[in-house]
């Protein structure tokens, strides 16, 4: 996993015309009622059958990343004091999916 960059994970070095990337950050509300970034949770990408295909942990920004092949997939995300959290996306070839996820 790449190293974090304000607003995000840095693309620096990868060619994203010949990858298809999901990325995104885990949030949570804090008890004032901001969101704050979730280090240490971890995010399953699953096939579009349910199948286990990797896992990755958030950094300290709550950011993960996974190269994957086009398609559908869902992201199950499994943080410290909250539910499992599943998200559906599509990846493609050539572009960048970007996902939050609230826990």
């Amino acid at each position: 996993m790449c190293g974090s960059i304000q607003g995000g994970l840095s693309l620096n070095g990868v060619n994203v015309a010949k990858e298809a990337i999901i990325q995104g950050q885990v949030l949570r509300v804090d008890a004032s009622g901001q969101q704050v970034p979730v280090e240490n949770a971890y995010v399953r990408l699953l096939d579009r059958t349910g199948e286990f295909t990797a896992e990755v942990p958030t950094n300290e920004d709550g950011h993960f990343r996974f190269f994957a092949g086009d398609g559908e997939w869902t992201l199950r995300t499994l943080a410290p004091r909250a539910a499992a959290v599943d998200r559906q996306v599509v990846a493609q070839v050539g572009s960048v999916a970007e996902v939050a996820i609230a826990v």
